[in-house]
């Protein structure tokens, strides 16, 4: 079992690389495939919101056949979609791949909660939660100024194919190694439309869908052409920002299970976390020509505070009937990963159309477009049930 969610872990820190390192290759697929920004959104896009959209066939399959095969079998997808990467020549080939690459970590994370939910006590699963997540940020970490220096190192595509080839080899040590968690023998039958149907999931669904996408699109994109158009920086210098917010981050996810654990609360411990996302945001927003320690402090700030998603989906899962566990998280995770990938496209439209004098124009809307989301976001889940185990 512990090998297996290693696996499962290892295959996480892949997923969390592949939706960030776009913003570290930003320069050389500009440069070598004449990708703008406007196309890196889109790709970008593409992998959250296929990601998003397999979360419902994935909940099935967690449900009826497990983790093992549904994980195992979909991140050799992923695996296709690195090479189709490498062998990319135009802006087209990014995008298709990104799509691959989303359908390949779409179950990774899911079926490590299954395990979860299903393997060990209630009360410990915002904990592990956290903690997958929190060493799957490590793939943040990997995507900031790691990849810069294998870059350097291997090239891009010569670094992508390195990257198919480690994810086929996790793919065949999951199918290897992950033990399926005993099936729930009942008479109850349920569908997606049952869980929407659960009014005490309304608000969670809505902050599950606009608390993760800032965090993901600027760390997963927009650190990197920001930097670039504001301030000039090098792809190493980018690399060092995205590092400082990826460990922040991390940091992030791991404090959350014992700060739920101290103050016996998940509301209101996801709505602090998030106010003070949403303080950085509009700090972002307000002084967006900073640079140095004032800019990537509030990048830190807000990578530190932004992580709260895992404990949404805790909060969530503490409503959910036992035989719709996988249904019911990888419906919560449709929604913080769908609202990713529409985010990307929204935002790749607005810094389009706002890419006029000042340069800072399109980056300060960004950050306002994100500080109003993540506001309303707020005011919403205020009205939800406070529920712990």
């Amino acid at each position: 079992m512990k090998l297996g969610i290693a696996c499962l872990f290892a295959g996480y820190v892949l997923s969390q690389f592949y939706r960030a390192f776009l913003a570290v290759l930003t320069p050389v697929l500009k440069a070598d495939l004449g990708a703008t920004a406007e196309d890196l959104a889109a790709a970008s896009g593409l992998w959250f919101l296929v990601f998003a959209a397999m979360q419902v066939p994935v909940g099935v399959a967690l449900d009826r056949v497990g983790p093992r095969l549904t994980a195992s079998v979909l991140l050799m997808v992923g695996a296709l979609g690195a090479a189709v990467f490498a062998l990319s020549t135009g802006p087209g080939g990014i995008k298709i791949a990104m799509a691959l690459i989303g359908v390949g970590c779409s179950p990774v994370l899911m079926s490590g909660y299954f395990i979860f939910a299903r393997s060990f006590p209630p009360a410990v699963f915002g904990t592990l939660a956290g903690a997958m997540v929190g060493i799957g940020n490590l793939g943040n970490i990997g995507s900031s100024l790691p990849l810069s220096l294998a870059v350097e190192a291997f090239g891009w595509r010569g670094t992508v194919w390195g990257l198919a080839a480690v994810t086929a080899l996790i793919a065949g040590l999951i199918v290897l190694l992950v033990r399926d968690p005993a099936r729930v023998e009942t008479q109850a039958r349920g569908s997606l439309l049952d869980l929407l149907r659960m009014r005490s999931l309304w608000p969670i669904f809505v902050m599950m869908a606009l608390c993760y996408a800032p965090v993901a699109a600027l760390r997963g994109l927009w650190v990197g052409p920001y930097y670039t158009d504001v301030f000039g920086a090098t792809r190493d210098q980018i690399g060092q920002v995205t590092l400082m917010m990826g460990l922040a981050m991390v940091a992030g996810s791991f404090a959350y299970g014992p700060l739920e654990r101290m103050l016996k609360t998940r509301k209101y411990l996801i709505m602090g976390g998030n106010l003070v996302a949403l303080i950085a945001l509009l700090g972002l927003w307000a002084w967006p020509l900073a640079g140095g320690w004032t800019t990537a402090g509030l990048l830190i700030l807000f990578g530190l505070a932004g992580t709260s998603f895992p404990m949404v989906i805790a909060h969530g899962r503490a409503f959910l009937p036992a035989h719709l566990t996988g249904r019911g998280v990888t419906l919560l995770n449709l929604f913080g990963i769908g609202s990713v990938g529409v985010a990307q496209f929204i935002t790749g439209r607005l810094s389009a159309a706002v890419a006029t004098p000042p340069v800072e124009a399109p980056y300060a809307a960004i950050f306002l477009f994100f500080a109003v989301t993540l506001a309303a976001a707020l005011a919403i889940y205020a009205l939800s049930q406070d529920r712990t185990d």
